[in-house]
């Protein structure tokens, strides 16, 4: 057990080093398999909008009975390198 905790990369348990490591990851695949994945997440999108179509799950604000608006969640910008600010 405390083996297993030695061989824990505890930089990859961040925010920032999660998407390192996958942008890492990303770099390695060949265009072959970036296709694919891009396919994969084509039919889940598909698969969703089919089951938003049938009822099988509803939006934010459609759960809440229009009490509130769903609310949008954005990832923050990249910081610049621009001498102005």
């Amino acid at each position: 057990m405390a083996e297993e905790r030695d061989e824990i990369n505890w930089s990859l348990t961040t925010w920032e080093g999660s998407r390192r490591a996958q942008l890492r990851h990303a770099l390695t695949l060949t265009l072959r398999e970036r296709m694919e994945a891009m396919e994969g997440l084509a039919d889940v999108a598909r698969r969703f909008r089919e089951l938003r179509a049938q009822g099988a799950f509803k939006s934010v604000s459609e759960r809440a009975g229009g009490r509130q608006a769903a609310t949008s969640v954005h990832e923050p910008s990249p910081p610049t390198n621009d001498a102005s600010g």
